[in-house]
């Protein structure tokens, strides 16, 4: 009989951690507090989920965003190593419900025959090295789209 887990993950959190940063180094930069502008807000988040999908294949990428607050632009560079450091403990969150899953099942790491990733998130390449790292060198399904992983196996 073969064994999958599959692991499912939400963005909205490692966006977050990247926009609190961005806000604080423009809020240092400029004296002004962008938090308060809504519009100012949501520009940001756009930009930083497109930045963390470039992350996922590139090592840097460039956050612009023309009058982000009163005729300010913003410009910052992120790199997959702050991007990595910025969410951490988010990242060692993620092995947390592996690990109960697994003792809930009273299976082994050794029992489980493949892991298939589920939604975008799981394409950030430390989630899927600590996912390796923690089967023991046993690599993440990557010819599954995480997008469409569930509707695929449902059987």
């Amino acid at each position: 009989m073969k064994l999958s887990i599959f692991l499912c993950l939400g963005g909205e959190d490692f966006d977050q951690r990247v926009i609190d940063y961005f806000m604080e180094l423009f809020q240092s930069k400029t004296r002004k507090n962008a938090r308060k502008n809504i519009g100012s807000v949501e520009k940001l988040r756009r930009e930083v989920e497109k930045a963390k999908r470039i992350l996922s294949s590139e090592n840097k990428t460039k956050v612009e965003i023309e009058s982000f607050l009163d005729n300010i632009d913003f410009s910052e560079t992120l790199t997959r190593t702050k991007f990595e450091e910025l969410n951490s403990d988010l990242f060692q969150s993620t092995l947390i419900p592996v690990e109960r899953v697994i003792e809930d099942a009273s299976l082994k790491k050794v029992d489980i025959d493949e892991v298939i990733l589920v939604g975008g998130s799981t394409r950030i390449p430390k989630i899927r090295q600590l996912l390796k790292d923690y089967f023991n060198g046993k690599e993440p399904l990557r010819g599954v789209n995480p997008d469409e992983a569930v509707g695929m196996y449902r059987k």
